[in-house]
């Protein structure tokens, strides 16, 4: 059986009412599963993760955007999180028996399908991307909804699908299939976001720009390919956190993301507290974070389950909150849902 996982993130993360109208938009979709919902207030963003088959997947993430096109406001929005519309970013994600390709032709539908019937501006990004500069969501989103309305005068961004006009309410949406990501934050025993930044710049791929003494500007690659990063503060936490998206888990890990923000943190005096997982993540992660970690004590073990909760406990996953393996590792969570009890 064909099976994707879409993970839409909904600029809103404080209105109940409004979370729970999405959620039941994407649950009336007979054969979907929604698996989890994550919601942050100082982000004021929600991030919803549903599998199923792929028709029904896709019209469940039609239903979501078009119930979020009616009840977020962008023009009332604001959060720490970068955003460009209600719905800012909607992934397909292959899971099952389905190729990368497949899952590109139901993210080309959905998006002609957004555009032409709710009027919003669709770019597609990742593997669907139609130019090259559009493949990273940060490019696309760049000036945020503040700038969307000069932004679609360029002939430069001239929309993948739907109108090449401003949808004050809405916004635009960023909409394409993708491989697996994690979004991973470290957490930190300080609010300065401007250290949080600086760790930020160490660890993530793009590293930082330095000044020249030409006056010219030069580009430092930071330590960790396939990592995005940026530093804020979360009020709900009273803590400042560095925020990541691990685009390519297999080459760059969640244990290696968590040590480098450990080193770094350590040279500017600064200790990590844990760290929290936004979504859900797969099983292999967790294996090789609890391999690495039991390594380093000159240990090992095979059993899944115990290298999982190694990587729980040294990740401090729990710092924030309860984390339960069986809701947030997606093959253990399709399993449970598709074998229920």
């Amino acid at each position: 059986m064909q099976l994707i996982e879409c993970v839409p993130n909904f600029s809103e993360g404080r209105n109940r009412t409004t979370i729970n109208a999405i959620a039941a938009a994407i649950r009336q979709v007979a054969g979907v599963h929604l698996l989890h919902i994550d919601s942050g207030e100082a982000a004021n963003r929600t991030v919803f993760t549903f599998v199923g088959p792929p028709k029904e997947v896709t019209e469940a993430a039609y239903q979501a955007i078009r119930v979020a096109s009616e009840l977020i406001d962008m023009r009332q929005q604001k959060g720490e999180h970068p955003r460009i519309g209600a719905t800012d970013v909607c992934p397909l994600v292959p899971v099952a028996s389905i190729s990368i390709d497949e899952v590109m032709r139901y993210a080309e539908q959905l998006g002609q399908r957004v555009g032409d019937s709710l009027d919003i501006p669709v770019f597609m990004y990742e593997r669907s991307a139609t130019q090259k500069e559009r493949q990273n969501l940060a490019t696309i989103r760049s000036g945020e909804y503040e700038g969307l309305a000069e932004k679609l005068q360029s002939p430069d961004w001239q929309p993948d699908y739907g109108p090449a006009k401003f949808n004050a309410q809405a916004g635009a949406t960023v909409l394409g299939a993708r491989d697996f990501l994690i979004a991973y934050n470290v957490n930190l025993d300080t609010n300065s976001v401007d250290i949080a930044t600086e760790i930020a710049r160490t660890v993530r791929a793009s590293g930082r720009l330095i000044k020249k003494a030409d006056g010219t500007k030069e580009r430092i690659s930071g330590k960790l390919p396939f990592v995005k990063a940026i530093g804020w503060y979360i009020e709900e936490y009273g803590q400042a956190q560095v925020s990541m998206n691990l685009t390519n888990f297999k080459q760059t890990g969640i244990h290696h993301a968590f040590d480098a923000c450990v080193e770094a943190a350590a040279k500017l005096g600064i200790k990590v507290t844990g760290s929290e997982l936004i979504g859900l993540i797969p099983e292999k992660a967790l294996v090789e974070a609890g391999l690495r970690y039991l390594f380093k004590k000159r240990e090992t073990s095979s059993d899944t389950k115990e290298l999982v909760g190694v990587a729980i406990e040294q990740l401090g996953l729990a710092d924030l909150a309860p984390f339960n393996p069986d809701e947030r590792i997606i093959e253990w969570a399709v399993k449970r849902v598709r074998n229920p009890l």
